[in-house]
């Protein structure tokens, strides 16, 4: 004859928790239609009231823009999406690849991990804004020079995150520039052409 000391371990909880979904699903069925249909309408409108559209004033590529967006938007689907900027490119959408970088005030960001209403005020330049007046930027000019590309897909967040290299002071040898380049991925591995490029840049003495 069995006892309740038998009973193998769990026993109890796995009867509670069946216990607990059949009621639920019970009560489902019981409710009134239009008592769950004003459940889940009520449900939506917190959803939406939390992603409703906040003002955002940003300076992009010396274009002042007043936008209307999303607090979850990216600053980079933000440039691709609401202002046509696709020259920077979604790679992983983990930060990891570097294909996203632009310049914020000056500094460089993945923009696939920041959202775009962080950066109200601020000066934000893509790859599109490094040209001046039709004239390549000298960074530009090194990369086609030297070969800095291949497929190309990478290439924008490379030039961007190469220009702040040598801004930053980090391009005295190849072996710093590997290091603070080493956030941007190249899959077809331009590497070598892109230290020779960034090198060139920062010998020159010409003004990023």
């Amino acid at each position: 004859m069995s006892s309740e000391t038998d009973k193998p371990a769990g026993h109890d909880e796995s009867r509670r928790t069946f216990l607990k979904q059949s009621s639920l699903l019970t009560a489902f069925t019981i409710v009134p239609g239009p008592v769950l249909q004003a459940a889940t309408y009520e449900l939506d409108e917190k959803v939406a009231a939390a992603f409703e559209k906040v003002s955002l004033k940003l300076e992009v590529n010396g274009v002042k823009h007043k936008l209307s967006v999303e607090p979850r938007t990216t600053l980079l689907d933000l440039l691709r999406e609401n202002l046509n900027l696709t020259g920077t490119k979604k790679g992983c959408d983990y930060g990891q690849c570097g294909a996203c970088t632009v310049h914020v005030d000056g500094q460089r960001v993945n923009s696939c991990l920041s959202f775009a209403v962080m950066h109200e005020g601020k000066k934000i330049t893509t790859i599109e804004g490094l040209a001046e007046g039709g004239k390549l930027h000298p960074m530009q000019e090194a990369f086609v020079k030297h070969d800095g590309f291949q497929c190309g897909y990478c290439t924008p967040g490379q030039i961007m995150s190469a220009v702040a290299c040598v801004r930053e002071g980090h391009a005295g040898s190849e072996t710093e520039i590997r290091e603070f380049m080493s956030g941007n991925i190249c899959r077809c591995g331009a590497y070598s052409n892109i230290v020779a490029a960034i090198q060139e840049v920062k010998n020159g003495g010409q003004k990023v």
